[in-house]
């Protein structure tokens, strides 16, 4: 289950909580587009509208070229719908309401031939916790390069 895509900024910059597995409502094209790799989490959000469902929001999922012809009208920025179920959807609602935390986006995945979004619970994180993940990073890759010389 390797990823597709990940959302490294908003790893960076939010701290997740918990994790959530959900499908997505898409089109034969935008699937083809997907597994070629052509898609782009950066920016983009999760929003539950009055009715109780699921949306991704600002996800970037580029046309597929062979398909343009059929594509008419096609937004790659469009809203998209994903599949959770009831108690899921409720742990979200009553989540997304706390003051401070949010829902993004993690990672883009196949399973069983079928297109998985991760989702996570986020705090925002402030400067100071950003640096920190920055310093373990640099000490991280020493750690590696120092033990690749070995």
């Amino acid at each position: 289950m390797p990823a597709i895509a990940k959302n490294k900024t908003g790893l960076f910059n939010y701290e997740p909580l918990e994790k959530f597995q959900a499908g997505l409502v898409l089109t034969g094209a935008e699937v083809k587009a997907i597994r070629l790799g052509h898609i782009n989490l950066k920016g983009s959000y999760i929003q539950i509208d009055g009715h109780n469902e699921v949306w991704l929001i600002n996800c970037y999922i580029a046309p597929y070229k062979p398909a343009a012809g059929h594509q008419v009208a096609y937004d790659p920025y469009g809203r998209r719908k994903l599949l959770l179920n009831k108690k899921e959807i409720a742990s979200l609602i009553g989540q997304s309401k706390q003051k401070g935390l949010t829902i993004i986006p993690t990672s883009v995945y196949t399973n069983k031939g079928l297109i998985k979004i991760d989702l996570a619970v986020a705090r925002g994180k402030k400067t100071i916790d950003k640096r920190a993940t920055i310093k373990k990073r640099e000490q991280n890759r020493e750690i590696s390069r120092t033990l690749k010389k070995i």
